[in-house]
């Protein structure tokens, strides 16, 4: 039997505090779910409140004076943080927010099967169909699969022909291709609903529904000789394909049913001849303050005379944790402020030419321990300030994440960024010949006869980061 035996051991160990994570997710929040977070702290702590306006101030003038915070709290264990913080610049504008609300392509499919006489069993396999439709207008799910759905929510045995009835009738509603299975079809449905249709549309309505593997390679030379056309008449029928939506559903959204991203900047750089300012965007961000009753409540119950009972003890204990509570959350805001600024104002000094410019390749290779280390903070700090935020600059939206980037050394010993080697790879791109288009063979000896050395893998990379499809998808007639 194994003895039980007590022995110490020295740990040195690293813990976070509560206040510690909850400041580390501040610091990671873009501006506008810090707002949300602001409201939601608002809402969970009566003591703070929002900063009233010049005109609601001016109505309370009569009231008195706003206790200070260290009238009421001299505990030596109390740190003296500010109790108010601003988010606001003197130059911000208030702007109101409009809302809109629009049909969606559902609706609009169902209203426009409202008025089709069919049978009601058929025209519920129709809506059931066109509740299956995706944003882009597509019909992903297959026959079996819905006659599966169908029969396990509803108990109902549906035909596959009948359900083909039903898809039938969907594609025959506005937009043309809508209820389509895949890209293909989607294409041929539109062709279709064209009547009268010309000698090219028929000529681009074979090809889609006999060589569409050949086409969507482009092996545009094997379908000419197949179909007996010239040059000229094929460079038609593509222009006439080119014309087709690949998603019908985007011709009918109007309010959207999703929600689209929509993107507030954190940072706002201005640039006056040379100059740039750098201010936080924190317009949509409440201005945080203690509320005066709370400070009148403390100060009753330290300055009275009277020995406190127990629920007074309690009472006061309730409203001192909510106090420190929101004395350390408008310091964290405080401090969150600072920590985006400092880091930010590092990123634009580093960064100063391409800010100036907006020139790309103008970016300086730079990594999150050289911003750590002109600002003192943790590489993590930097990661966590860098992370879903947004600059709002004289070019752009840009995404602070894009202005990092790796070295890359030249033939005269000269670092560059990973963004000009993109540039000059998507020049060359752009200026080939499109009927014999760059291999990443040639553009890779390309990029070495530059003074670039560069893999033909690391080539294939920036390719496809770049969304440039491989030399054989770019050839054109």
């Amino acid at each position: 039997m194994t003895a039980i035996n007590q022995k110490q051991v020295l740990k040195q160990l690293q813990k976070l505090s509560p206040q510690q994570i909850q400041m580390i997710k501040l610091l990671e929040l873009p501006t506008m779910q810090l707002e949300q977070r602001v409201k939601q702290e608002i809402e969970e702590n009566p003591v703070l409140e929002e900063e009233q306006s010049q005109e609601e101030a001016n109505e309370d003038e009569g009231m008195p004076k706003e206790v200070s915070m260290d009238e009421y709290m001299r505990e030596a264990e109390t740190p003296a943080y500010k109790s108010y913080v601003n988010n606001h610049s003197r130059d911000d504008k208030e702007r109101q927010t409009v809302l809109f609300e629009g049909h969606s392509m559902h609706d609009y499919l169902t209203e426009q099967l409202s008025y089709r006489d069919m049978p009601s069993d058929l025209a519920g396999i129709a809506l059931y169909i066109i509740g299956n439709i995706d944003e882009d207008g597509y019909m992903r799910l297959d026959l079996q699969s819905i006659a599966d759905d169908i029969a396990f929510n509803y108990g109902q045995e549906i035909a596959i022909p009948e359900l083909e009835k039903g898809l039938k009738i969907v594609q025959s509603l506005e937009p043309p291709g809508v209820g389509a299975r895949d890209l293909r079809e989607c294409l041929i449905l539109q062709l279709e609903r064209k009547a009268p249709q010309s000698d090219v549309q028929k000529l681009a309505l074979k090809i889609l529904q006999n060589y569409f593997e050949e086409f969507t390679k482009k092996h545009f030379e094997k379908i000419m000789a197949r179909l007996g056309i010239g040059e000229e008449q094929f460079r038609d029928v593509v222009d006439e394909i080119q014309r087709l939506s690949p998603k019908p559903g985007n011709l009918y959204t109007e309010g959207g049913n999703i929600a689209l991203p929509y993107i507030v900047p954190d940072f706002i750089l201005d640039e006056n001849d040379g100059e740039l300012s750098l201010r936080l965007n924190s317009a949509n961000v409440p201005e945080l303050k203690i509320n005066r009753r709370y400070a009148d409540v403390i100060k009753r119950m330290t300055s009275g005379s009277a020995i406190p009972t127990q629920e007074d003890k309690e009472a006061f204990q309730f409203v001192k944790s909510k106090i420190d509570s929101a004395k350390w959350f408008i310091s964290a805001i405080k401090q969150r402020q600072d920590t985006l600024l400092r880091t930010m104002q590092a990123i634009v000094d580093y960064q100063h030419d391409y800010f100036i410019s907006g020139d790309a390749s103008k970016l300086r290779p730079m990594i999150l321990k050289d911003i750590a280390g002109r600002t003192g903070l943790d590489v993590s700090t930097i990661s966590r300030v860098v992370s879903s935020k947004f600059v709002q600059t004289s070019f752009g939206v840009i995404p602070l994440k894009q202005l990092f980037s790796e070295a890359m050394q030249t033939d005269r010993g000269e670092e560059v960024s990973s963004y000009e080697i993109k540039k000059i790879l998507t020049d060359c791109v752009a200026h080939e010949d499109k009927r014999n288009p760059l291999t990443d063979e040639a553009l890779m000896e390309m990029l070495n006869n530059m003074g670039y050395h560069i893999a033909r893998r690391t080539v294939g990379k920036y390719r496809e980061m770049l969304n440039i499809p491989v030399a054989r998808l770019r050839k054109e007639l």
